[in-house]
């Protein structure tokens, strides 16, 4: 390939050694290679090629045998690349996602350490490491003064900086590298040139996020950098930036100077060849005593892989879920996020299903269409402001509340008449042909569900739902997602309540691990009280009625009006 003058030969050098197939390479990290060559060949950008000489010479200050070439590639890009019409660094942010054991720490030590010197020319170039415990935030900052204070380096560099074990100063610019914990109270202060989050996978929500990164932008060239590995945490933070990344590699939308380096593998089935580990980890060749030990642990996850979750999810960056079996992998989860024809739906057959396990926390209702094997479903919960597993459960439910994927009802307890209303309305809408609810939930909300025209007895439109019920619908859900044949629209309630739910073997008694396993599966909570499954539970009630439903309605319905029983 034609070198570009506008580059440095050590990131060509890696992008190279990329798009050759040098390196084993993950989808992401050869599509980043694409985009930034297409930056460089198209926009009015240029490398510090001395500033970035003068980064990595700081690399002989520390217990590096070398900066690999990923790190070059990263820090020339993130640290020192400018649009030439206003200096302003190109990519300000990055996005490392990266195998534990790759340097992740020494990488945020040596960037650290180079944007708080004389080399980075701006005064007072605070770096704030934010991490969610105190371990994580003072580690890299740990590293530098472990280094600084190596018997060779000691007297030189202490003519340039002075430190505690807390935190690292530059005389000649006053800037400070610190670290800090997750607790937002008393960080609007902050003036910094750098914000660090490290581990992002923690992250809940954007709270301490948005603590942080409100006071960039008081000094010149402000700089973000997100570092982890993946988790177990879903629809937070770390699934947001993964689909904006996603978006700029293979959707074509601009990166809004992101810069996503995700080092992952393409698919589960690679972990069994060894020479994929690269992908998860670029580091890997370089640190032969790592491959033995990542070796042992691949060995110890083929026999064991639910009490070994966090090889795939740690080293191989593919979240493997907790020990229990998941309803299904994310990515098809994620692939629910299609638009639902809510136009096209009006006038047309659907099922209802609900679920709540306690009026006093939440109760979810799902509308289950289907055309041909294409399933819609409209979903809504209600959460109890008074639940008492409401400082338990982790996920952005007042952000969703704002943008109306859920109701909040600050009672006693979330009162029947609140969700058949709710059903009312939807009925005016749409032909509800047939209800379903759990067979013990139904004794609290019969009186109301019979206003409305739906009884077990009676009208016979209503279908009480046992486990074996359950049972029955499982394939039929696990097929679905294995085919994206579930459309939700973005609903982030219930992505988040599906990967909460697992599947158990039915008829399999708590803690025997030794009865007949007959093959067939019913649902339950991975864990019972920050983890809901209602909305998802409400889905697999309403499917338990589908055959109720004509095959296909692809042509639309005629405008009935309301529907009554």
């Amino acid at each position: 390939m034609t070198m570009m003058t506008n580059c440095d030969p050590r990131i060509e050098a890696y992008m190279e050694a990329v798009e050759t197939g040098k390196v084993e390479a993950s989808k992401d990290v050869k599509a980043l290679m694409k985009h930034v060559r297409k930056c460089f060949e198209t926009e009015d950008i240029y490398v510090d090629q001395q500033q970035l000489t003068n980064y990595l010479g700081l690399a002989r200050y520390f217990p590096y045998d070398e900066v690999f070439p990923w790190q070059q590639f990263v820090i020339g890009l993130h640290d020192c690349t400018y649009w030439r019409e206003n200096g302003r660094p190109r990519w300000p942010d990055l996005f490392c996602l990266i195998g534990r054991g790759a340097g992740k720490d020494g990488t945020i030590a040596l960037e650290s350490t180079a944007l708080a010197s004389e080399y980075n020319g701006i005064r007072e170039y605070d770096v704030d490491i934010c991490a969610n415990n105190e371990d994580q935030a003072l580690r890299p900052v740990q590293d530098i003064v472990g280094a600084f204070e190596q018997p060779k380096w000691l007297k030189k560099l202490q003519r340039f900086f002075k430190w505690t074990r807390e935190k690292v100063v530059c005389k000649s610019t006053r800037s400070t590298i610190k670290g800090h914990t997750n607790n937002p109270g008393g960080k609007d202060g902050l003036r910094s040139g750098m914000v660090v989050l490290n581990e992002i996978h923690q992250y809940q929500d954007y709270k301490n996020i948005n603590v942080f990164t409100t006071g960039l932008g008081k000094k010149k060239h402000p700089r973000r950098s997100y570092y982890t590995t993946q988790g177990d945490v879903r629809e937070g933070p770390l699934d947001d930036l993964l689909e904006t990344a996603e978006g700029i590699l293979f959707g074509g939308e601009p990166d809004n100077g992101l810069l996503p380096f995700i080092c992952r593998l393409d698919s589960k089935a690679e972990v069994h060849d060894e020479k994929n580990w690269e992908k998860a980890n670029p580091s890997l060749r370089y640190l032969p005593d790592l491959m033995e030990e990542i070796r042992k642990e691949y060995r110890d996850w083929l026999k064991r892989p639910e009490k070994f979750t966090a090889f795939m999810t740690k080293r191989m960056n593919l979240p493997d879920g907790s020990s229990e079996i998941k309803v299904c992998a994310y990515e098809r989860i994620k692939a629910t996020n299609r638009p639902v024809p809510v136009d096209d739906l009006v006038g047309r057959m659907c099922t209802c299903g609900i679920d709540f396990s306690k009026v006093t926390d939440m109760i979810s209702v799902n509308l289950h269409f289907r055309d041909v094997d294409t399933r819609y479903d409209l979903n809504h919960s209600w959460l109890c402001l008074q639940s008492k597993d409401l400082p338990r459960i982790k996920a952005p439910w007042k952000e969703w509340a704002d943008h109306g994927h859920i109701t909040l009802v600050d009672d006693v307890e979330i009162h029947p008449e609140l969700i058949v209303d709710y059903i009312a309305t939807q009925m005016e809408y749409y032909s509800i042909k047939k209800m379903a609810i759990d067979d013990f939930r139904y004794a609290l909300v019969a009186k109301y569900l019979q206003n409305i025209g739906f009884d077990a007895k009676v009208y016979k439109n209503l279908k009480l739902v046992r486990p074996s019920d359950i049972m029955k619908v499982a394939p039929v859900i696990d097929s679905c997602f294995a085919n994206d044949y579930f459309v939700w629209g973005d609903n982030p309630v219930l992505r988040w309540a599906t990967n909460n739910t697992k599947m158990v073997r039915y008829g399999r008694k708590p803690g025997k691990e030794d009865d007949a396993d007959i093959g067939n599966f019913v649902y339950a909570k991975i864990e019972a009280k920050s983890r809901k499954t209602d909305p998802f539970m409400a889905l697999a009630a309403s499917m338990t009625v589908e055959d109720d439903l004509p095959y296909a309605q692809s042509v639309s319905a005629p405008d009935l009006g309301v529907f009554t029983y």
